[in-house]
């Protein structure tokens, strides 16, 4: 029965990708490309060309460590769908308090991961606070927060006593920050040609330790059960105040070190080492469909965050096939419909086999 139900679940996502790459090729072609070029492209952007899988990884990690604090926000049964304005925060916290402190090389960096998580954790927590003091929708304060953080971001860079960088060091850009010093990066060792940044093993660390938290510890355990049913989760002793604020906070606090990694590890079109408009370039969304995608597993999102960062990096080469870019994201589209089919298909099928067995009993 095990086996029947797992050759079930194969088929229908097989099936369902087949389907989303179908469409997409049938799309390309409407727009008077050739599909195998953009495939070509696509690959030759996120692995095959020299340094290009490395630039995928490195693209990879903050949308992992966002879709690592997504999952844990939602296993309490909450949504939070403000993690860019979390990391956007997260990033101008890391990079106020970095400069301010301004410790010697590597501790440094430390601190600055640690101010981005500190930056989203409490920009999560103004959601927590409005969900459990006064009842607010946190699918409402969340997203109404990404705008908010985002002006205070624009006020921030507008401000030399904030994070406006001195004149001189601004060149002929108008808002931006002080660019981070070479000791004050990530590491990013080369491997067979790839530069691979440290925050790849930190994101994969973290979805590790959250899947590990979230399966076999007790907090996991009434994090989980909070979520399923809180009426019955406050009757077993779990404080659903105490509970679910910190796990909207984590979630927050993850999309900040999401907003740190992509300051201190630079590169990878994330702002070159220092805070710009519109820095986040859609990661956190990103990151919350990714954790959408892996139907909030910690282990499946690390897949799933590599597909959708090669299609972000391979892009970039698509523009040279005769093709708008923009077309890998109806292409993302395409594949998240794909893979959310599945659920809904296996959801209706038990619904309408367990009505037929309570008609035969009866």
């Amino acid at each position: 029965m095990r086996r029947a139900r797992i050759v079930e679940w194969l088929v229908l996502y097989g099936l369902s990708v087949l389907a989303a790459l179908a469409l997409s090729a049938l799309l390309v072609e409407a727009t008077g490309g050739d599909w195998r070029s953009v495939v070509n492209a696509l690959l030759d952007g996120s692995v095959r060309n020299p340094g290009r899988w490395g630039e995928t990884l490195g693209t990879a990690a903050p949308m992992l460590l966002v879709a690592v604090g997504t999952i844990v926000s939602v296993k309490a049964g909450l949504v939070n769908i403000g993690q860019e304005g979390q990391l956007l925060v997260g990033a101008a916290f890391a990079t106020y308090f970095g400069f301010l402190v301004g410790g010697p090389g590597q501790f440094n960096v430390v601190l600055i991961l640690i101010f981005g998580c500190i930056g989203g954790a409490l920009w999560a927590g103004v959601a927590a606070l409005l969900k459990f003091w006064r009842n607010v929708p946190e699918v409402l304060s969340t997203l109404l927060l990404v705008t908010v953080g985002g002006q205070l971001v624009a006020y921030g860079l507008g401000q030399s006593w904030l994070l406006l960088a001195p004149l001189a060091d601004r060149g002929n850009r108008n808002q931006v920050s002080r660019q981070l010093a070479d000791d004050n990066r990530l590491l990013r060792p080369e491997i067979f040609g790839n530069e691979i940044p440290f925050a790849v093993g930190l994101s994969v660390a973290a979805a590790l330790l959250v899947g590990f938290v979230l399966a076999r510890t007790v907090w996991g355990f009434r994090l989980r059960m909070l979520g399923r049913n809180p009426r019955v989760a406050q009757r077993s002793g779990v404080a659903r105040t105490g509970y679910g604020a910190t796990a909207l906070m984590l979630s927050g606090a993850f999309a900040g070190l999401a907003g740190a990694v992509m300051l201190a590890g630079g590169g990878f079109a994330f702002g070159n080492y220092q805070l710009v408009p519109g820095f986040a370039t859609n990661i956190g969304w990103t990151g919350l469909l990714v954790a959408l995608v892996a139907r909030e597993k910690a282990l499946v999102a690390i897949p799933v965050a590599v597909v959708f960062a090669g299609l972000r990096t391979g892009s970039s080469f698509v523009g040279a096939t005769g093709v708008e870019g923009r077309i890998t994201d109806v292409i993302q589209g395409f594949l998240v419909l794909a893979l959310l089919i599945p659920p809904a298909v296996m959801f209706l099928r038990d619904r309408r086999r367990a009505r037929a067995a309570t008609t035969d009993r009866v």
